[in-house]
């Protein structure tokens, strides 16, 4: 990875997060919690950006329709979270899969 991969990486990210403050507050609570839970969960792809600009799409559109983030998503941000992610291996899929080879 050069500098310059690095640069817009950071660029990009900054454009996302403006993105995530531009949204309701409510809108923004949520998917706060939903990249911790992200984050913790660790599917494999989620540093490609994909998932989270996906979650930042979503959300635009539902706050653009005047519709309530628990309308979109449901009061259970886990579970959101879990069907978003449910056809992608996790890190812990990995190292499970690897320690049981060895």
């Amino acid at each position: 990875m050069s500098i310059r991969d690095i640069i817009e990486g950071k660029q990009q990210w900054r454009a996302h997060l403006a993105r995530v403050k531009a949204l309701p507050e409510d809108y923004q609570i949520v998917y706060k919690e939903m990249q911790k839970y992200l984050f913790k969960v660790g599917p494999v792809g989620l540093a490609e950006g994909t998932l989270l600009t996906g979650i930042v799409d979503f959300f635009e559109e539902g706050a653009a329709s005047g519709k309530g983030v628990t309308e979109l998503i449901g009061s259970d941000v886990a579970a959101f979270c879990d069907e978003l992610i449910k056809d992608t291996p996790t890190y812990a899929d990995l190292y499970q899969e690897s320690a049981g080879k060895k």
